[in-house]
């Protein structure tokens, strides 16, 4: 059975001291950085852009996870890839086209992921699960760190294994929102295989053990 992912979300870091976190998360347990992107139109906040991106991709030593929590994310699929973007998720709410932005990603040579709000049925992916490297559920609602877990989230995670499993799809399954040590082990036994943490471990006294117990909680 392939590891279980723990992927640290960069909007919870510090941003005063933003090469710090970096590194501490290129040094922690983590696998992934998890970055979101917001444009306070998809989603009511803005968080960064492209200068911050570049900064981070400059120090991290690991894969980069981007989020897009924006409208027309076709616009900036190349950009993003240029950025050195190693995954790239869109929303299934702000796609027209979704196969075609799908295409597209690949075509840049990340990983197309698939995020889905907390009010999306999984169904919606019945005919692209197979053309996606990762679904986003999101057990938040998207735009804002720091939120409690919807608890809907483990039967949402229980119908994508499904759905996966069913049409004989390598598609991986991210939780995005309100992860901890109290939630972990369920949403892995439901199907999980990444999970993203912002708050819990960047509001922890000691963020590289909280990683550590995380991912041995998440592999147990």
């Amino acid at each position: 059975m392939s590891s279980k992912l723990i992927a640290p979300s960069i909007l919870a870091a510090d941003f005063a001291n933003l090469q710090r976190d970096i590194e501490m998360v290129n040094q922690s347990d983590a696998d992934w950085f998890h970055i979101d992107i917001m444009d306070g139109v998809f989603v009511p906040n803005i968080s960064f852009g492209m200068p911050v991106l570049q900064a981070i991709a400059k120090h991290a030593k690991k894969t980069i996870d981007v989020h897009l929590m924006i409208v027309d994310p076709d616009r900036y699929i190349k950009t993003f890839a240029d950025l050195g973007s190693n995954v790239l998720t869109v929303h299934y709410e702000a796609c027209t086209h979704l196969h075609r932005t799908l295409q597209a990603i690949k075509a840049e040579g990340m990983q197309a992921g698939v995020a889905l709000n907390p009010h999306t049925n999984i169904n919606v992916l019945e005919d692209t699960i197979n053309d996606i490297d990762l679904v986003c559920i999101m057990s938040v609602n998207p735009g804002f760190g720091g939120q409690s877990f919807i608890e809907n989230t483990y039967n949402k995670v229980a119908q994508l294994k499904e759905l996966i499993i069913r049409k004989n799809a390598k598609t991986r399954i991210e939780i995005d929102g309100g992860v901890t040590n109290k939630n972990a082990k369920k949403l892995v036994d439901m199907g999980a295989d990444v999970l993203v943490a912002g708050s819990y471990v960047f509001k922890s006294t000691n963020q590289l053990e909280t990683i550590s117990d995380l991912k041995k909680i998440a592999n147990s």
